[in-house]
């Protein structure tokens, strides 16, 4: 009873200080460390012990399995080159540097203990990292970076630890370093190879959710003991099995599956997070006890922890910068001075800093001031980087995600896919399939290309796109209909397994009806066709530029119709509204003229569209 209501306290606590965290807009790593820091003074609380290997093998495995699930291994390749220098090489440079310093300024500590300590912090926090990045509207680009670096930084910084642990016992010479990272690497890779498409394997087979789903909490693990078992990294094995499985995902489950396995993973994902931020803060005061036994003074241990703060936050800025500077013998470094700026200073740590600290063996020379120099730097960085890393990024000017180009991607995307699937209906239906079926799968498929179209534009005439009265009304439907289900369930006039089926068709169903949004566009920027989805053809590349003093769609105007969005012809200068306007006068002037591209005359936007060869560009 004592240990359940111990985990319900940490839940609930965290359920409670990140919500006001986010409700405030401030960070929650933070804010649940220095709620845990004060708690851990609190006379009652019990102490909760950070146990290194419950971190490094219970919650490790799982927390980079649920972000490496979600990684695109083409961007992975796409961005390898910052990847390996800031996943590698930046925590090698770390570990030897921070080492230095702090064999620097504690007399007597061997080296090896000082390059231990550089390895613990060597490592950023995944989670602070990007939670940040993402709620400051840092580009993508950066966000993915940060995130490759986190999968494997892990790895790196805990081989060189454990070379650094065993140095303190013996000498350890250069080979032994190396063939132990090679074995690491290798061994990592090859069960992470193994267990991946062993998995993919499994679950391409299961049928059933919950058991999909119950596989899935499994395949960390058991791609993370056996790679240990072998001297391998299992944290390489636990990102090569979750990148291999994210990328096979689509093929390999059903819908249903994917959508139980992603919320499931979303709730452990936050909870995990989160409690290991509040465990970090309640670890103060049993540091401060080890601490206690230390020979040297309080100012000599404040200026310990403030050196090794200081050297771990200038080494990443100074790799960083050299490497931008380098960029000339690094072909595949390609970030721009304010992205590798922005970078060099999200350098915030977290868990496994801490439980590495811990795991630094009992007879290590001033080991209560280590640990807490680490601590130090899991706090600080928070703090330091954390608290001021949204005002670097907009200092820096770097250009936030645009909801308005995501819109328009996909829309483009959702329109060659519903061409994709009424092209295949062409090709399956039969004479005998009924005429009224195949109108309901025409007319489905383009609500769903309309309705991304909707999204965009600003300058509707209509008070509520046609997209967002069917979602208004499909809703107040879906909730008459439940009132009917939940009627029946209190008359007991169907059975229970009934009821539940029929329930789950419907919240399926409202799942599916995207809330209404109003222009997603950031505001004083135009809209261009992105580069990833821009296409090419003769009328694009020979299309010019038309001007027209109309306000609105002469023909809608004319007949009594109301319009959605405005397209102009660029090569006669006609306005007409769009596919998602009643009256289609685009694509009607097209067909009476043949003129073949029209660009869009909504305010702020400039992408084009080719009626000839169906491209957006």
């Amino acid at each position: 009873m004592l240990i359940a209501t111990e985990i319900l306290s940490l839940v609930v606590v965290v359920l409670i200080v990140a919500g006001v965290a986010r409700w405030l807009d401030w960070s929650p790593p933070l804010c649940l460390v220095v709620v845990g820091v004060a708690a851990s003074f609190i006379p009652g609380v019990p102490a909760y012990e950070l146990d290194p290997e419950f971190v490094l093998v219970g919650l490790l495995p799982p927390l980079l399995y649920s972000t490496a699930i979600r990684t695109s291994l083409v961007e992975i390749r796409v961005n390898r080159m910052p990847i390996a220098l800031l996943s590698v090489g930046l925590v090698v440079f770390t570990t030897i540097g921070v080492g230095f310093v702090t064999w620097a300024v504690i007399p007597g500590l061997p080296l090896a203990a000082g390059l231990a300590l550089g390895a613990v912090v060597a490592p950023p926090d995944a989670v602070a990292a990007t939670a940040v990045a993402r709620r400051v509207g840092m580009p993508r680009r950066v966000v993915r970076i940060l995130e490759g670096e986190s999968l494997l930084n892990d790895a790196a910084a805990l081989v060189a630890l454990r070379t650094a642990i065993a140095a303190i016992a013996g000498a350890v010479s250069l080979w032994e370093v190396g063939l132990d990272f090679l074995l690491a690497a290798v061994g990592g890779v090859a069960v992470g190879v193994l267990i991946g498409w062993a998995a993919y394997l499994l679950r391409r087979r299961l049928t059933d959710p919950v058991m999909d789903t119950a596989w899935s909490f499994a395949v960390p693990f058991i791609a993370y003991l056996p790679a240990e078992a072998v001297h391998g990294s299992g944290v390489l094995a636990v990102v090569v099995s979750a990148l291999i499985l994210g990328q096979q995902t689509p093929r390999m489950l059903s819908g249903p599956s994917r959508l139980a396995s992603r919320l499931n993973w979303r709730t452990i994902q936050f909870l995990l997070e989160n409690v290991v931020f509040l465990l970090i803060g309640l670890q103060l005061r049993r540091i401060l006890t080890e601490v206690a036994d230390s020979d040297l003074s309080g100012l000599a241990i404040t200026g310990i922890c403030v050196a090794v703060l200081v050297a771990t936050v200038l080494a990443r800025i100074v790799w960083v910068l050299a490497s931008g500077l380098l960029r000339r013998v690094l072909p595949g470094w390609n970030m721009t001075w304010p992205e590798a700026t922005a970078i060099s200073w999200a350098g915030m740590r977290g868990v496994v800093t801490l439980a590495a600290a811990f795991v630094l063996p009992a007879d290590t020379p001033e080991r209560g001031v280590l640990v807490l120099s680490a601590f130090v730097v899991v706090a600080g960085t928070l703090l330091l980087q954390g608290m001021t890393l949204p005002k670097l990024v907009r200092r820096l000017d770097l250009p936030a995600p645009d909801p308005g180009e995501d819109a328009l991607q996909e829309a483009a995307l959702l329109h060659d896919m519903t061409a994709a699937g009424l092209a295949r209906l062409e090709e399956i239906r039969g004479p005998d399939d009924p005429p009224d079926v195949i109108d309901r799968l025409r007319d489905k498929q383009a609500y769903r290309s309309d309705s991304a179209w909707e999204r965009l534009g600003a300058g509707s005439s209509l008070e509520e796109t046609p997209s967002a009265a069917y979602r208004r009304l499909r809703a107040e439907m879906l909730d008459a209909e439940r009132e009917v289900l939940l009627a029946a369930r209190d008359k007991a006039t169907a059975d229970d397994e009934v009821l539940r089926h029929v329930l789950e068709t419907l919240d399926i169903e409202e799942s599916m009806l995207e809330p209404p949004e109003e222009n997603p566009r950031n505001p004083g920027r135009e809209l261009d066709t992105p580069a990833a989805t821009a296409g090419s053809c003769e009328h694009l590349a020979n299309a010019g530029e038309a001007t027209s003093d109309q306000t609105g769609c002469e023909d809608c105007l004319r007949e009594g119709t109301t319009w959605v969005h405005l397209r102009i012809c660029l090569e006669c200068g006609k306005v007409g509204c769009c596919d998602s306007s009643p009256q289609r006068h685009a694509s009607k002037h097209f067909h009476d003229t043949r003129h073949p591209v029209m660009r869009s005359f909504e305010p702020g936007e400039n992408w084009r569209w080719c009626f000839v060869d169906r491209v957006v560009g």
